[in-house]
């Protein structure tokens, strides 16, 4: 690295340990001839590179459905879901096989990981598969993670793995998460119109514009650019900061690492935490369970930010695990309040609905360090 260079101070001030890159299917994809091997084979150099030099690496990556195109000798991407998603499940063999030969060269062993959004957003399902990734990762294995495409059907329809990819991030309480685009990062404006563009070079993660920028009906309109600034924000849940870079770069991966001013990095702070991890309950689409409240429960939620207590709960439905997202609704008007994470399981908030707080311990037989059944950094006012 030469001394001009410029460099990111806030990288070199903190060490980064863990990373996630996550490389998309126009990257992956060799203008509609299946998997680009010569790209990642280079991608994978610079990853083996860092994970020799014990970093500990995690790949998100694209490109089943393409490969499966391509091996079946199809004129064009499918439309029909079940040829999709037996496209996805053909192609996964060369995509596999493809990060597995590009790694081993280098003496790196790397893993399949296939996951569906339901297994992160189930509780049991979402620890179990962060103790299989903490196992692979001890065992110094890159592991290679894609959306399961052949049985993820809203995947195919409407997601995406960037998002995949920051809930990894999240998961595995990584330091940086890369996304690699066919983009130089984010620019105030669309480069391809606009040749007064800018691009940005840092900026907080939760800042407002940014969504204005690539928002619906924003200047670079509701294409990749938006799911990626998002997947920025859910990362930003768990303090990991984002860059977004073109994988086309020589030696990205690398450089980005690091420290080089390459891309756009989005950043995070203890305040943007609470605010994005309020933003990841509010799009919850699936309960746990629901906590029926009372009137002075509902407005001491909704007007002066407070935490919900167990005296204020008087009904508890469903089955549910501590930490599992469950909505607040009022018990008279049947108006949905709220949704966060429950301190308690379900058993135990039945146990303690309408106690008050200095009577939990006692309910449960032991000291209870959490009162709240839903503290206000964990919830997320929706009504």
């Amino acid at each position: 690295m030469s001394e001009q260079t410029k460099l990111r101070s806030n990288f070199i001030q903190k060490p980064i340990k863990r990373i996630v890159v996550k490389i998309g299917s126009s990257l992956l994809t060799n203008n509609g001839k299946g998997l680009d091997r010569t790209a990642i084979y280079e991608w994978a150099k610079q990853i083996a590179s860092l994970q020799n030099k014990g970093m500990e690496v995690i790949i998100v990556s694209s490109g089943s459905i393409a490969e499966g195109v391509v091996r079946m000798n199809l004129d064009e991407r499918p439309k029909k879901l079940p040829a999709l998603q037996a496209c996805a499940a053909i192609g996964q063999m060369g995509l596999i096989e493809t990060w597995w030969s590009a790694l081993i060269q280098y003496g790196v062993q790397s893993s399949q990981l296939l996951l569906t959004h339901d297994e992160l957003a189930n509780r049991k399902r979402y620890l179990n598969v962060a103790g299989t990734l903490e196992q692979i990762i001890d065992w110094r294995v890159i592991p290679v993670i894609n959306e399961n495409d052949t049985i993820s059907v809203d995947e195919i329809k409407f997601g995406d793995n960037d998002t995949l990819g920051a809930m990894v991030a999240t998961m595995a309480h990584a330091d940086l998460y890369i996304i690699l685009t066919d983009q130089e990062g984010v620019f105030t404006d669309n480069p391809r119109i606009n040749p007064n563009a800018t691009m940005i070079s840092e900026e907080r993660a939760m800042a407002d514009y940014l969504f204005d920028i690539a928002g619906d009906g924003g200047k670079l309109g509701s294409g990749g650019m938006l799911t990626k600034i998002r997947a920025a924000r859910l990362s930003a849940m768990g303090g990991c900061p984002t860059v977004i870079v073109s994988g086309t770069v020589e030696d990205v991966i690398s450089r980005v690492v690091s420290g080089e001013e390459l891309g756009t990095l989005l950043t995070t702070n203890e305040a943007d935490k609470i605010i994005a991890k309020k933003q990841w309950l509010a799009s919850h689409l699936q309960m746990a369970g629901t906590l029926l409240v009372d009137e002075g429960a509902a407005k001491a939620i909704r007007h002066n930010n407070k935490s919900l207590l167990p005296v204020g709960v008087h009904k508890v439905r469903g089955d549910f695990v501590a930490e599992d997202v469950v909505e607040i609704v009022h018990q008279d008007t049947g108006e949905r309040i709220a949704v966060g994470q429950v301190s308690y399981s379900s058993a135990d908030a039945k146990r303690i609905s309408n106690a008050r707080s200095d009577e939990v311990d006692e309910i449960l037989g032991s000291h209870q360090e959490k009162v709240a059944m839903i503290h206000r950094d964990k919830m997320a006012i929706v009504g």
